[in-house]
């Protein structure tokens, strides 16, 4: 979920602003993250709550096309983008945990992960940095997540197509989460690089 503050500081990037389609889906899938709660613990409308998973996982895919398809990239978007995706991804496991359609292993593991990333931003602050570039694992990850959940809740039922989906859902999930920690140990091992290598920027004494 991380993305880099000075991505621009060369002048080439242009900020499209905030009102921006693709900003504009971003926030609609954020909106929609209580609302896949409500739908999922109180009625339990599961196939409401999976149309909602679904719309996500197109949204998800859709907004960085359009970016790239009519230029709008936005600082914004860098930002909002991955953090409607981490909040769908625990929004998604408590749901489900609640329900008890996963463990609580996998429910506690992918916050765990996201904690550990927040954990390097008072490093990176003392080189410049407050995150670094998306990782190609992390978007690997999200995308195997963002059709495991919805295959689990799919699967959270009886016949073939409840089995099959609990196949195909777990095998998503277990290599999403071992890609999501994957791409962790890299961010990390990146910011020790980037530590190592980068010196301390002095900060500016006040006034």
């Amino acid at each position: 979920m991380l993305v880099v503050d000075e991505a621009a500081q060369d002048g080439t990037a242009r900020d499209a602003g905030l009102w921006t389609v693709p900003n504009a889906l971003s926030a609609l899938r954020l909106a929609l993250v209580p609302v896949f709660l409500w739908l999922v613990l109180g009625p339990e409308e599961d196939g409401w709550a999976l149309a909602v998973l679904m719309f996500s996982g197109i949204t998800d895919w859709l907004d960085g096309w359009l970016a790239r398809r009519l230029d709008q990239y936005s600082v914004v978007g860098q930002i909002l983008d991955p953090v409607a995706d981490r909040l769908y991804i625990l929004a998604v496991v408590l749901g489900l945990a609640l329900r008890e359609v996963i463990p609580w292993w996998l429910a506690i593991s992918l916050p765990l992960r996201d904690l550990l990333m927040w954990g390097l931003v008072p490093i990176l602050r003392t080189r410049g940095y407050s995150s670094l570039p998306v990782h190609f694992l992390g978007k690997a990850a999200t995308f195997n997540l963002l059709y495991a959940f919805p295959l689990l809740l799919l699967g959270d039922g009886e016949g073939v197509v409840a089995s099959l989906a609990q196949v195909f859902g777990w095998a998503f999930a277990f290599w999403g989460v071992g890609l999501y920690w994957w791409a962790g140990v890299l961010y990390a091992w990146q910011v020790r690089t980037l530590v190592v290598t980068t010196p301390r920027r002095a900060v500016a004494p006040d006034g």
